[in-house]
């Protein structure tokens, strides 16, 4: 069932908590829905508003926002090694992880308490501690807006590379995720070897379901701040990916800094936190803007900031990278 308001004030909806308002926003279950929502015609602006984690709004939002409320997770294969699920767009990406590690299935817990929901989890493909969504999604089922029809597509034709995906370029703006396919593994296959996993997987006493998702989750509270006490949107930039001669040239001048593979071997992965925390921003605030003082990836809203206020902060950051490194560091979160 639809569910629709209207000047609504988005502060809520953002896990920055800026101020801003958007014309119309709508809520929905199902396909059904979504057709219903369509069918007196498109509107000329629309976006899917999720979570709102991954998102900064820069002023009000003069169109149409579309929320995913359904939370159904949903058993369609069993088998002695493997399980399948279709999960709904609405569902919280961290529930689906608790899901899983209750029953004892393996494939997203590197992925703890990452914030949003499921249908969203492929657009970004969100990853954290060596693993990635593309590593467990199967398929994605969507809505096409313009056709008026429902299309699933696999995983191999959704384009999946570093928080990228068809999703935010030939479909962006066509298509409404309903649900995923998520394929989880009854065999165990621990992936430890990324920044404090292991070591703190092993203080718990070695490398179960339970413990992983512990561990991880006891990284990231020590790291993120808490969005209901600093308002944030998790990871402000990606992590640069240069050429290897560029990235072996940086750890022979600082060769203290993390250095990580890359999915194409020519390529290698620097860690944007590390590059501004060695310009030494980390905790630097301006006004209500600052930088987190336990991650420098990671921008807040100490109260009262403004979207373009967090923008202009941010283009600060890229410029003192650049100068100090010849670095360019792009934003994650997606600005409207």
């Amino acid at each position: 069932m639809l569910k629709e308001f209207h000047q609504i004030n988005l502060r809520d909806r953002n896990s920055f908590h800026v101020e801003q308002h958007a014309s119309r926003l709508v809520e929905f279950e199902d396909v059904e829905d979504l057709r219903q929502l369509f069918r007196g015609g498109i509107p000329e602006k629309w976006y899917v508003l999720s979570g709102g984690n991954n998102i900064l709004f820069s002023k009000d939002y003069d169109g149409l926002l579309i929320t995913p409320v359904s939370r159904q997770i949903t058993l369609l294969e069993d088998n002695d090694t493997t399980v399948r699920l279709r999960v709904d767009a609405g569902v919280e990406w961290d529930d689906l992880v608790e899901w899983a590690v209750e029953r004892d299935l393996w494939g997203i817990e590197n992925l703890s308490l990452i914030p949003g929901k499921a249908g969203a989890a492929p657009v970004q493909n969100i990853g954290a501690y060596g693993r990635e969504a593309k590593d467990a999604i199967r398929s994605v089922t969507m809505y096409n807006v313009e056709a008026d029809t429902v299309l699933t597509l696999d995983a191999d034709h959704c384009e999946f590379g570093y928080r990228e995906s068809i999703f935010k370029h030939a479909l962006k703006g066509k298509v409404i995720i309903t649900s995923i396919e998520v394929e989880l593994s009854r065999t165990p296959a621990p992936h430890l070897d990324y920044g404090d996993v292991r070591q703190e997987v092993e203080a718990r006493g070695g490398a179960t379901l339970r413990n992983i998702r512990e561990a991880v989750c006891a990284i990231r509270r020590h790291k993120l701040p808490d969005t209901a006490v600093l308002g944030n949107a998790g990871s402000f930039f990606k992590n640069p990916i240069v050429d290897k001669e560029v990235g072996e040239r940086m750890k022979s001048l600082h060769p203290e800094m993390p250095l990580y593979p890359a999915h194409d071997d020519t390529k290698c992965k620097l860690a944007a936190g590390w590059l501004i925390d060695h310009t030494g921003l980390k905790g630097y605030r301006e006004g209500h803007v600052g930088v987190h003082e336990r991650q420098a990836l990671v921008l807040v809203n100490h109260g009262g900031a403004t979207g373009t206020e967090v923008i202009a902060f941010a283009h600060m950051i890229q410029q003192k990278v650049m100068e100090k490194f010849g670095i360019a560091i792009d934003t994650e979160v997606n600005i409207l």
